[in-house]
């Protein structure tokens, strides 16, 4: 009879006297299994506080395990490599997760890795299935059930539009994940072959750059909002370039003054890069009045919800008819610069991308806008002159 494998660490439950349960975890290393008791307990009962409170429970106690694994990863329990071979392949991914959490807390990032997990839970039914059995037909199939079957999700993770299949660039960002789960885990020893070899990735597609022409800011400059923060946070970003993300954390302490410039020093969310930046003179002016140094720039920005309903209705009061997002601020800034005759290694560095060739995708918007502009001189007579025989 084959012997059953053990698993390093399990999340375990236990019922008390009291009607409680208790979680755990069951630690199994080298021959040896000890138990680490979380004191953290779910209630008995359906209602709505129960389900929430015993949700928010596990989910804590899963972060936990996670850690536990990445600790596993990192050698501090003195693991050898063959354990990998019993690590659950779901609980090792949500440690790559967890790890990237802790390092950088991007809520777009960890909503990827959090969102390809749930693609891959629908794909893969068997919950127990092994980090070792990942091989390349499974991640092969993967890649073409991402292609083929996977549907987006809308607000709520959970949710699935059902009939929306999933974009390329979505694809994309999703295989990644798997692929930097994956070679995580070969690097680390924690598996023998690395199932991603000879598997090509996916291949994404430009998305549409929407954004506004200086005709239009001024429009909008012009046209009363009903969130005025809304509105000075927007027209910042549009004369900044700065993410919705960067904007929502800025503080007055992170703003000073240097050679009659106005400067700002932060560090990106998205890609943690420590930025300094130096401001136009009519970007300063949306800022407002300084307050203490933590206090927020732009302290009252609401829900994501309320600020797309009110760019919506916004920038159709200012008879602008394009589907505006406050991340087409950074567009516009982008388009703007360059349409101003700076160079695309400067727009690059104000954006502060890491590499000028995700820059060099605004160029080729405005290349579109070149054509467009040719394309509308009016017809200019009707009588051609003809050659003479």
């Amino acid at each position: 009879m084959k012997k059953q494998s053990k698993q390093p660490i399990r999340l375990r439950k236990r019922k008390l006297k009291s009607g409680n349960e208790t979680l755990y975890l069951d630690i199994y290393l080298d021959g040896k299994r000890w138990n680490e008791y979380l004191k953290m307990y779910l209630w008995p009962g359906t209602t709505k506080d129960v389900r929430e409170h015993n949700k928010e429970t596990l989910r804590l106690a899963e972060a936990i395990l996670a850690k536990r694994i990445i600790e596993l990863q990192d050698r501090k329990f003195g693991f050898e490599s063959r354990q990998g071979d019993d690590l659950r392949f779901f609980d090792y991914y949500k440690a790559c997760a967890e790890k990237r959490k802790q390092e950088n807390p991007n809520r777009q990032n960890w909503g990827d890795w959090y969102s390809n997990l749930k693609h891959m839970e629908k794909y893969e039914p068997r919950k127990d299935i092994l980090l070792k059995d990942i091989t390349k037909q499974w991640v092969e199939g993967y890649k073409e059930y991402l292609a083929t079957k996977a549907t987006a999700f809308g607000s709520k993770f959970m949710k699935s539009y059902g009939d929306h299949p999933l974009a390329k660039n979505s694809q994309q960002t999703y295989f990644r994940k798997l692929r930097a789960c994956l070679n995580e885990a070969y690097e680390n020893g924690l598996i023998r072959n690395n199932p991603l070899k000879g598997v090509k990735g996916v291949r994404g597609e430009e998305s549409k750059r929407t954004y506004l022409t200086l005709e239009e800011i001024t429009k909008l400059a012009d046209t009363p909002c009903r969130y005025p923060d809304i509105k000075r946070a927007f027209m910042f970003s549009c004369l900044t370039g700065l993410r919705k993300s960067d904007i929502e954390k800025l503080m007055w302490g992170d703003v000073s003054e240097l050679d009659g410039m106005t400067r700002i020093i932060f560090r990106q969310k998205k890609t943690a890069g420590l930025e300094y930046l130096d401001l136009s003179p009519q970007a300063v002016k949306w800022m407002g009045t300084r307050g203490k140094p933590t206090d927020k720039v732009f302290p009252n920005l609401h829900s994501i919800t309320t600020i797309s309903e009110t760019l919506k209705d916004w920038t159709y009061e200012a008879g602008i008819h394009k589907h505006i997002t406050f991340h087409c601020g950074r567009h516009t800034f982008a388009t703007l610069m360059l349409t101003l005759g700076t160079d695309l290694f400067t727009v690059s560095k104000l954006l502060g991308h890491r590499n000028v060739h995700t820059t060099e995708i605004y160029a080729k918007v405005l290349d579109s806008t070149k054509r467009k502009a040719v394309n509308s001189i009016p017809e200019i007579g009707h009588n051609l002159d003809k050659k003479s025989e």
